[in-house]
């Protein structure tokens, strides 16, 4: 189970201003941080001391203390149970008078604005009894970036999904003026469906007092330094972190495939131009990435990695059962028993039994040739009477009576709302698509204009997990408003929280102006994750059920996919 407080005294690399008001310096956390625990200095001053806390204490007569995971710089992290929702959560706890406090609540009240389920949510952020907490996700399923690669390095396609699903997510994140300022390998992490997270945005470097003239470029350094260590089990600096050798001093940033052999060249290059992107990869011809969102448009430009073939057992090798004569049917020997010497075969037929053998075959081809001419005649002769009508019949009914393939439901496994721009339509809504149920929706927020809804968003949409590769022949959706068209498109995905839309094959589209949009895939592609993608909403008024105030807009009652 992973810890997922997401406050662990981890090595990054950062800006941190003085509380002096000097220039910032570039300054790394160590692991030692931890065992300084409360009583290390702050700035000039003296920091405040960490609130007295035991297991057991409840915040908010609601937030029931379970285990401290971190004690440090004057907080302390918690696993905690909502007992009012009966989950697990974690906890944030530091004194009201903490240097830091006015900070680390801003910091958790805008992550918790954005509400992009990419990122591990904050739940709550309360000042109350001299006390600051934020009460965030606890994900027990989750894997840290860090626990998976002491099993060993990522396999391409999984190094090509972490850093394809973390740079399309902390694009997102800036595009709201949002940075993390602390990602590494212990703040990333896989949830048991494959999709990656990203925990602590904004909090986790509020809580440290980390800040940065150029966010976007210290953002985009740390996931370079995230695919560096899923390609070699290093890390991009000459000091050891997260149970990774560092580099060596004398040797500088060397590119991932010159540090392990068999890394796979384009990713090598991407992690090299995140990394050094002050133009020092000048030399090898690369264009460095200084945001999140070049790294995007740079991940789109590579051709696609795929995920390895499923490996198939060959089934064993027949075996042939063999008797020996004499002993057939009876009981097999016991072990050390000697076995019976079969006898020697019999001798050589005679000639005289070979030759009437032959005579005797000779006349049973002859009798069956004879029957099979007669046979053929009599058809022949009973074809010429009706030989017309019989070959048109034959001909015009060949085609309309052959099997035609009876399209076959494909079950839908899981899925995930995909924001290309700016933040989500209604994230968590989606299973509401499929439970069976057409009364209830997954919902579109209310545009201004339209159709299309281009001015705002390229489109809106679900991508769907259909367990395995199928090859998907029509989807038929349910729609909630008719009148002004709607468009709707079908892509085949990589992921279920693929890249971006360009990474994605399209596979066909519908335009309807009524509540059912049956969309045929043009394209014969196998995939196990389809995105349902609307491009164009209708005018619907006000709707009383869905308290929907009027606009541009639409909602998805139930999708059905056949293959």
């Amino acid at each position: 189970m992973a810890d997922n407080s997401g406050e662990q005294p981890l090595t990054a690399k950062a800006d941190q201003s003085t509380s002096d008001g000097a220039a910032k310096n570039p300054e790394r956390d160590t692991d030692s941080d931890k065992a300084q625990g409360s009583s290390e200095a702050e700035g000039p001053g003296r920091k405040a001391s960490p609130p007295e806390l035991h297991s057991g204490h409840k915040l908010a007569r609601r937030y029931r203390l379970e285990e401290c995971v971190t004690r440090l710089d004057g907080f302390s992290s918690w696993r905690a149970v909502d007992e009012k929702l009966r989950r697990a959560v974690g906890v944030h706890v530091l004194p009201a008078d903490h240097p830091r406090a006015r900070s680390v609540l801003a910091a958790a009240r805008s992550s918790a604005l954005l509400g992009d389920p990419r990122f591990v949510q904050v739940l709550d952020a309360v000042e109350e009894n001299d006390l600051v907490y934020v009460v965030h996700e606890w994900l027990p399923d989750a894997t840290e970036l860090s626990t998976l690669l002491a099993g060993g390095p990522l396999e391409p396609h999984d190094a090509y999904q972490m850093v394809s699903q973390v740079a399309s997510a902390m694009a997102a994140a800036h595009r709201e003026g949002l940075a993390h300022l602390r990602l590494n390998p212990n703040a990333v992490l896989r949830a048991s469906t494959g999709q990656w997270r990203i925990r602590g945005l904004a909090v986790n470097a509020a809580l440290r007092g980390i800040s940065s003239d150029t966010p976007q470029r210290t953002d985009t350094e740390a996931i370079g330094a995230l695919l560096y260590a899923a390609l070699t089990l290093r890390w991009p600096y000459d000091n050891d972190a997260y149970g990774l050798s560092g580099l060596p001093k004398d040797l500088g940033l060397i590119p991932p495939d010159q540090v392990r052999a068999g890394v796979h060249r384009g990713l090598s290059e991407l992690a090299m131009r995140a990394l050094a992107n002050d133009g020092a990869t000048a030399s090898r011809h690369e264009t460095p990435c200084t945001t999140p969102e070049e790294l995007v448009k740079a991940i789109g430009e590579m051709p696609r990695i795929r995920p390895p073939e499923p490996a198939f057992t060959a089934p064993p090798e027949y075996q042939r059962t063999t008797y020996q004569q004499g002993t057939y049917g009876r009981q097999s020997p016991r072990p050390g028993a000697t076995q019976p010497i079969a006898p020697p075969p019999p001798p050589l037929q005679s000639r005289t039994g070979k030759a009437l053998k032959w005579a005797v075959s000779a006349l049973l081809i002859a009798a069956l040739g004879l029957g099979s001419w007669q046979l053929a005649d009599a058809l022949m002769d009973q074809g010429d009477k009706s030989d017309d009508t019989h070959q048109s019949q034959t001909t015009d009914n060949g085609d309309k009576n052959a099997a035609k393939p009876k399209p076959v439901p494909i079950a839908i496994q899981g899925s995930q709302e995909f924001v290309a721009q700016y933040g989500p339509q209604n994230a968590g809504a989606e299973s509401k698509t499929y439970d069976g149920d057409a009364s209830t929706y997954w919902k579109t927020k209310s545009f201004d204009e339209g159709p299309p809804i281009a001015p705002y968003k390229p489109g809106v949409g679900i991508v769907y997990d259909l367990g395995s590769a199928k090859q998907l022949s029509t989807a038929t959706l349910d729609l909630r408003y008719g009148g002004d068209h709607t468009t709707v498109e079908l892509y085949a995905a990589d992921s279920l929280t693929p890249a971006s839309l360009d990474s994605m094959t399209k596979i066909g589209s519908v335009t309807t102006t009524g509540t059912t949009a049956t969309v045929k895939a043009t394209k014969s592609v196998k995939s196990q994750y389809v995105l349902v993608w609307l491009t164009a909403v209708p005018n619907s008024g006000y709707d009383a059920t869905l308290y929907a105030s009027p606009g541009y807009k639409q909602a998805i009652g139930e999708v059905k996919f056949t293959g």
